[in-house]
């Protein structure tokens, strides 16, 4: 009877589900969520190149190269697993950031946001479907350019800086005054 009761109550009024960062709002937005994903998306595309295929052996040696195969293929789908995982966060970071923090004034200052954003979401979703180290750096710099202009329109200046990561490059950080 409980159950039932339960069932009526939900059908009268279905739970609603919400996706956001903060819809009180927080005022607590950073886009290093999504320069630690533009860098991933690199150092990704780095491990993939870096693979070395399988030798194609038979004969006596062909279960140490199915082994070999075995591995690289996992190997493969690992690190593309990743990079089309963190190449969907920096889409969303940037999007949250973009829908939830910029103000039309931001727009008037920064004419180029919208433009910007879409580029960025290009670009992640051109992370996603090619191994490009191209454009996972293009990606990097977007998403770093998207950084300077929220960090300004904060009122903080921005420096680039080495990442400090395995990957390589630079990120955008605020400086503090």
């Amino acid at each position: 009877m409980f159950r039932q009761a339960i069932a009526v109550l939900d059908r009268l009024f279905p739970a609603e589900e919400a996706h956001a960062h903060c819809d009180i709002p927080c005022g607590i937005y950073d886009p290093h969520n999504a320069q630690i994903g533009a860098l991933t998306v690199i150092r990704m595309n780095q491990l993939i190149e870096q693979l070395k295929p399988p030798t194609m052996g038979g004969g006596e040696d062909g279960a140490a190269a199915k082994a070999e195969r075995d591995t690289y293929m996992h190997q493969i789908a690992r690190y593309t697993k990743v990079k089309e995982e963190h190449a969907e966060m920096v889409k969303h970071e940037i999007r949250v950031i973009w829908g939830d923090f910029f103000k039309p004034e931001h727009l008037q200052q920064y004419p180029d946001l919208h433009d910007l954003v879409w580029n960025i979401m290009k670009l992640a979703s051109k992370g996603r479907q090619e191994i490009n180290m191209q454009a996972a750096q293009q990606l990097l710099d977007a998403v770093n350019r998207f950084a300077d202009i929220f960090w300004q329109a904060k009122g903080a200046q921005t420096r680039h800086q080495p990442s400090m990561q395995t990957v390589g490059g630079e990120i955008a950080v605020p400086v503090a005054s």
